[in-house]
């Protein structure tokens, strides 16, 4: 058998740059795009939409220092009148998942490539980190500007004070989808007398990593024979160090299961489940997530 060619999709890969107090995610997925989308029949906007959102979630999921497999990330993007009703993401320990709610009749009236604002109207963006440990902390932020990126940028400069750019690029043909980013954030420096350098928005340090980060192209992000140490490299070959740390590989993880729905139907008192029966007796269950379907007999 012939080796099959190296990939450098669905990974996550960490680095930082320790002189310039710097640290980084950068991710790119192919096959895992495709197993969440195939859950269904999504139309462009939305697909490019969810693309984007199963990058953000990964960036921001690996930044996750790992306690234990319950340490998670999700977010979800929801309004009260918009097109997209409903956006959700999370990830936890390299599983992904992801799926949206829309008005199909109003979505087709805003052409091919729809703005966010036209997609959300006046909405918001919850981001909620878990640790696993118990902990859990949650910003929320206006869905503003022209892409989601920019929201995810918003909530770390507002709920976390952290400078932060993210860039995000995807492709589809047909079936043939791609989607990349790279997320990069300026740390507070935590020595007991110096300044934060969250209240120093244009410390020198960070003026320059952003600079070098912005010269990233969309093209290099998709580029499947550039690997993701090969954009860490070809960004900050001039750094004094680049500290590498390749995440946990990547994959659709729906986590729902006939146990999982029988304990949540088990709550409800035995009248509301006799409403819920169908005339064969059973209870059928669908997962937003992964679309399947499961017929309870409980």
């Amino acid at each position: 058998m012939e080796n099959q060619p190296e990939t450098f999709a669905d990974k996550l890969l960490g680095f930082t740059l320790p002189l310039r107090n710097a640290r980084a995610r950068a991710v790119r997925l192919d096959s895992v795009i495709d197993d969440v989308l195939s859950a269904h029949d999504y139309p462009p906007p939305v697909t490019h939409l969810l693309s984007e959102a199963l990058v953000l979630a990964a960036l921001m999921g690996g930044l996750l220092k790992a306690e234990g497999s319950d340490a998670q990330l999700t977010m979800q993007a929801q309004t009260q009148s918009g097109v997209i009703t409903l956006l959700v993401c999370d990830f936890r320990g390299g599983d992904l998942r992801g799926y949206a709610d829309f008005d199909a009749r109003r979505l087709a009236t805003l052409g091919a490539n729809p703005p966010l604002s036209a997609l959300f109207g006046e909405g918001y963006l919850a981001i909620t980190f878990e640790t696993g440990k118990g902990q859990r902390y949650q910003g929320i932020v206006p869905l503003e500007g022209e892409t989601l990126a920019e929201a995810c940028e918003t909530y770390f400069s507002q709920s976390e004070q952290i400078p932060t750019m993210i860039r995000v690029a995807s492709r589809s043909n047909g079936k043939d989808r791609v989607a990349a980013g790279l997320l990069i954030q300026h740390l507070a420096d935590g020595e007991e007398g110096r300044e934060r350098l969250h209240v120093r928005m244009d410390h020198p340090d960070w003026e320059h990593v952003a600079t070098m980060a912005s010269t990233i192209s969309h093209e290099e992000l998709l580029d499947p024979a550039l690997s993701l140490e090969g954009i860490a490299w070809r960004l900050f070959h001039e750094e004094e160090e680049i500290r590498v740390q390749p995440g946990a590989p990547l994959s659709r993880g729906c986590r729902c299961s006939a146990n999982y729905y029988e304990e949540v139907v088990s709550r409800f008192p035995e009248v509301e489940r006799a409403e819920m029966r169908d005339e064969n007796g059973a209870i059928k269950v669908d997962c937003a997530f992964c679309a399947k379907v499961f017929e309870l007999q409980i």
